[in-house]
């Protein structure tokens, strides 16, 4: 896999696009994204959609067009292309507001690529998600800011939340109760771990960039 990243513009809200792609990443357009993207003076490497959202079609060799009525919403070929091209880590914007169920949806595809062993991260207004699935997730010192986990599987155990305000050991998460919700940074190195299962984790915008590798 590449050691860039992948980043995927949807036509969701648009929250800010605050990344600056490097020579080793790779910029996909989803439908309306590309708009977005121009805004910024953002080339795209990719374009892909049934742009029914854009309202017209794309020209040129970096357009792909897809079908109004298919089973992949066009977020979800956006990101399979981008690990089509190599890449294992994804930055999705403009993945939330707007409809609800596609909001979910790119949720669905942040546990699609830890099935993988990849990672994606959605960024909203405020807050990030992404997934953790039989691992761990660690984050540097941030010294305030809510972070919440989630079982998005049915059940993760083997839950361990360390160094947060609210710590958890060995515990088990189901997805009908919102036990992890509301936790707190403690300007702490922390982390995230499950045994077995898929964990759902949102934090502030911003603390992505303390993850530790």
């Amino acid at each position: 896999m590449k050691k860039g990243i992948c980043y995927i513009v949807g036509a969701g809200e648009n929250y800010g696009l605050d990344f600056k792609a490097e020579k080793e990443d790779f910029v996909i357009a989803a439908d309306a994204g590309l708009c977005c993207l121009e805004e910024r003076k953002v080339v795209p490497d990719l374009i892909v959609g049934d742009f029914d959202t854009l309202q017209y079609v794309p020209q040129g060799e970096n357009v792909l067009k897809l079908p109004a009525e298919k089973d992949d919403t066009d977020m979800s070929i956006a990101i399979k292309e981008g690990i089509g091209a190599g890449f294992s880590v994804f930055h999705i914007y403009c993945g939330t507001g707007g409809r609800i169920d596609h909001t979910i949806a790119n949720l669905q595809m942040l546990a699609y690529l830890a099935e993988r062993e990849m990672q994606g991260f959605l960024f909203d207004k405020d807050s990030v998600f992404t997934t953790v699935k039989d691992g761990e997730l660690s984050f540097d010192r941030i010294d305030t800011g809510y972070i919440s986990v989630f079982s998005w599987s049915e059940r993760s155990t083997g839950v361990y939340l360390r160094n947060m305000k609210y710590e958890l050991n060995d515990a088990v998460l189901t997805n009908s109760f919102p036990l992890g919700v509301s936790n707190e940074f403690i300007g702490q190195a922390c982390s995230i771990a499950v045994e077995k299962g898929t964990l759902l984790v949102s934090f502030p915008r911003g603390a992505e960039k303390k993850i530790m590798r």
